[in-house]
């Protein structure tokens, strides 16, 4: 049985979110409807991340088995025919029987946007977080800077988060700013449920003065989600991409 490393994006809205849930439409879901379909028979997917309901990705990765032969490229097109127009598949590659999207992945990249100005661009409005009144992008980048390294962000866990351990790595963390648009870049080895979206609501809280940058280093050693920013909507935040040790040469369509 052939498997299967394919890469996806999609618009979050509307969505339950990645993971098939007893409610609601979820891209997994969608994807596994679509490849039962093609396979004639069910077929489980994993994906690398499980992105929340209202989350965007433009890279998300997946993993499967068919029982059919096929190749790549004929995979993508039969998936696309098959998927609605918010879900692309982009890529495909037959990797070996043991590659895991989810627990192959080292470096999960993520991308929110906050629109800073007085009005709301009408095509931002499910891309982006709406932030009226200036901030301070330098600050922010400052305190954005702190959040690098290991440590534990249980202060940004979603409420009822229950994982093992709520140490993570971050490599790379960034703000960067240019007219309204406000961009936050951060990547890492793992994320915890809302932990992008809850740093996001933290430095919106440095950026508009109200605490100092040095104010992420209390944030994180409290451990106390009660202690950081409010936890930013869904609809800013995008699953950029997620790299592997020795990622084979996706075929592009």
């Amino acid at each position: 049985m052939p498997t299967f490393k394919i890469t996806l994006a999609y618009d979050g809205t509307g969505f339950v979110g990645w993971q098939r849930q007893a409610a609601g439409v979820s891209v997994q879901g969608l994807l596994e409807d679509a490849l039962r379909e093609l396979d004639e028979r069910d077929v489980a997917v994993a994906g690398a991340g499980r992105t929340d309901a209202g989350v965007h990705a433009l890279g998300q990765v997946a993993s499967f088995s068919l029982a059919r032969v096929i190749a790549p490229h004929a995979l993508v097109r039969a998936l696309n025919a098959r998927l609605p127009d918010q879900v692309r598949a982009l890529s495909a590659v037959e990797v070996p029987a043991g590659f895991h999207a989810r627990f192959g992945a080292r470096t999960k990249r993520y991308r929110y946007r906050v629109w800073n100005a007085e009005r709301l661009n009408p095509f931002e409005r499910q891309y982006a977080w709406h932030v009226m009144g200036g901030l301070d992008v330098d600050q922010m980048d400052a305190a954005a800077r702190l959040v690098e390294g290991r440590h534990d962000f249980a202060a940004f866990q979603a409420s009822g988060g229950a994982r093992r351990t709520t140490e993570r790595e971050v490599h790379s963390s960034r703000v960067t700013g240019g007219g309204a648009l406000v961009l936050y870049e951060i990547s890492g080895n793992g994320f915890l449920r809302h932990m992008v979206r809850a740093i996001v609501g933290t430095l919106v809280e440095i950026g508009r003065g109200r605490h100092g940058a040095d104010w992420m280093r209390e944030v994180i050693a409290s451990r106390d989600r009660s202690h950081a920013g409010p936890t930013a909507p869904a609809e800013g935040l995008f699953l950029v991409g997620v790299d592997y040790d020795a990622p084979a040469p996706d075929a592009v369509l």
